[in-house]
This record gives C-alpha cells, sequence and structure tokens, in this order.
C-alpha cells in the first residue's frame, strides 16, 4: 500500500461520517471480488482496492443501481480523497455509477449540509496530507468509468451463479 493510505488508516480517526466504516469484522457479500483489499465500508458497499490496478479504489455494492457491481471510483488513492474533500464524504463518488449530473449536484449539495461539524476534522486532515480537492466529481468518475477495461477482476463462483452468467 502506499504511504498516503498507511498515514490515512493508521491516523485513529473515526472515518464513518465520511461513509468509510472500519473493516474490521465486515462480511464479504457475493459480488465483493476476490482479489480485492478493503479500505472502507459504508453499510453493504465496500470500497477497496484490487490487484492488478495498481492504486486504483474501487467500489464494490450488492445493491447497485447500475447494471454492474464493482466499479472503478478513483484513479488512486488520493485522488479518492480529493473527491472526498470534493464532496464531504464518499458516498456521492460511488452513486456516480448510476446518476446524471443534476442528480448528482443535489445529492452532494443535500450531503454537505449533514453533519458537518463531525466531518470537519477528518477533511481538515485529509487537506493536510497535502490531497486537494477534485474540481469535477462527476466528469473525473464518468470518464474513468467509460470503457473500464474489468478483465483483472476475479470473482467468486456465487457471483456468477446469483447472475447467471457464465464463468
Amino acid at each position: 500500500m502506499n504511504n498516503l493510505y498507511n498515514k490515512f488508516i493508521n491516523s485513529g480517526l473515526d472515518y464513518s461520517v465520511i461513509s468509510l466504516e472500519s473493516t474490521e469484522n465486515y462480511y464479504p457479500y457475493w459480488c465483493y471480488p476476490e482479489n480485492a483489499t478493503p479500505i472502507g465500508l459504508e453499510g453493504c458497499i465496500l470500497y477497496c482496492f484490487i490487484d492488478g490496478y495498481d492504486d486504483m479504489v474501487f467500489a464494490a455494492n450488492p445493491e447497485s443501481c447500475a447494471d454492474i457491481n464493482v466499479y472503478p471510483v478513483a484513479r488512486s488513492f488520493e485522488d479518492f480523497l480529493g473527491l472526498i474533500l470534493a464532496c464531504t464524504e464518499a458516498n456521492p463518488v460511488e452513486q456516480i455509477i448510476w446518476m446524471n449530473e443534476t442528480q448528482f449536484s443535489q445529492h452532494v449539495k443535500n450531503e454537505k449540509e449533514i453533519y458537518k461539524k463531525e466531518k470537519e476534522p477528518i477533511l481538515q486532515f485529509i487537506g493536510s496530507l497535502g490531497v486537494k480537492e477534485i474540481n469535477d466529481p462527476f466528469s473525473y468518475v464518468k470518464e474513468l468509468q467509460k470503457d473500464f477495461d474489468y478483465s483483472k477482476i476475479i470473482f467468486s463462483d456465487e457471483y456468477y451463479d446469483i447472475l447467471g452468467i457464465e464463468r
């Protein structure tokens, strides 16, 4: 893992207020890639690195509103944190997969009004790591997801059985 990730994880801060709960006791849902390294959870949504994609960050969502359950959300962990700075938490970043720009803007506006005081110390800490806010999170994520090569993601037999697709 990279140095920025280690500083973030070892800070001792409670990241649940920015939709990144601890992964200590997580339950591995059917769509979580077998070659994933967990970063954080938001309910059943797993944020992770996947072997073969370097520092790229993915979301794995068994209840996805899109036609896909695992998808990239940031080119690097630093960019992931920059997206969180722009949106004040991870959830809007994960939701981009199925939203249009108007829906996304409204969602971010709503998130920025919620729990601002609880989020502020974490957002300040992220900024203290030298991370810069991503200016246009929606376009950034949509561009990353466009024509993405999913070939290095390894899924369980259960994944293929549930979706009814050939391995």
